[in-house]
């Protein structure tokens, strides 16, 4: 987890970056009239570009994600809401770059170039997650600012994310890899992640998936209702959301940062 850091560090990474961010936000910015829910969210067909950014230029990728939305929301939707959308872009990027080929199950894959018969899975798999987390932080973020419910926010971040992604991102990946290999650009952890799968790693793997679906879970459940929490937390916020979405997914999201750390 430390090349988050380390990657402001070098002079190509810094101007991926900016390129990202550029890229994220000019894809972004031709939909803000197109809102869904009034000073939260928009159509975004530009959504595509966390999940890809991430998977070529890593960490690199993420940070540009976090900071293209930001720069989009100037032109928008920029207020409290802003915080948790950085967050949430961030690990958009950032959750397929680390998982993609530390997950024990595809084998053979060291590259997105899609030349191999289990990328497409592979793909698909850590996309979802992705779009899984950005709409787990955001969702949560809102509720804890009392801003928005979590399931509102979250199923229509959620969905949107996944559709853009498993839709276009295929494409783009397979089109732009080869060439910005070529280039010298694609972060080179690629490389190192063709080692075996430590236990480290597998749990790391396991706490991640934990974190995302178990906290996607417990959100939509409490916000709506379905499920209400024990020590009355519940009824403080009349059976949904407030509270108890802020107690119930807190510790998923702990448990995902934990699983991220070891990766």
């Amino acid at each position: 987890m430390k090349e988050i850091f380390t990657v402001w560090k070098e002079t190509k990474n810094v101007m991926l970056i900016a390129v990202s961010a550029a890229v994220y936000a000019a894809s972004l910015i031709p939909f803000k009239p197109l809102v869904i829910i009034p000073g939260s969210t928009e159509i975004r067909p530009g959504a595509v570009f966390p999940v890809i950014l991430g998977l070529l230029f890593g960490p690199a990728g993420a940070w540009g994600s976090a900071i293209g939305n930001t720069i989009a929301d100037i032109f928008g939707m920029f207020g409290p809401g802003t915080i948790p959308g950085f967050i949430g872009n961030f690990f958009y990027a950032y959750v397929p770059f680390k998982l993609w080929n530390r997950l024990g199950i595809f084998a053979g894959s060291n590259s997105p170039d899609f030349k191999r018969k289990n990328d497409i899975a592979q793909f698909v798999f850590v996309a979802i997650l992705g779009s899984l987390i950005c709409a787990l932080l955001i969702g949560w973020g809102m509720e804890l600012m009392g801003l928005m419910p979590f399931a509102a926010l979250g199923v229509i971040i959620m969905l949107n994310n996944t559709i853009v992604s498993l839709v276009l991102g295929p494409f783009l990946v397979s089109g732009l890899f080869a060439r910005i290999r070529r280039w010298g650009l694609i972060y080179d952890d690629f490389a190192k992640r063709k080692a075996l799968i430590s236990l480290r790693i597998r749990i790391g793997v396991l706490l991640v998936l934990i974190g995302i679906l178990g906290g996607m879970t417990a959100g939509l459940t409490i916000s709506t209702g379905f499920y209400s929490l024990p020590l009355g937390l519940a009824s403080v916020s009349e059976s949904t959301g407030g509270l108890g979405v802020i107690a119930g997914v807190f510790p998923f999201i702990a448990i995902f940062l934990a699983g991220i750390a070891l990766l």
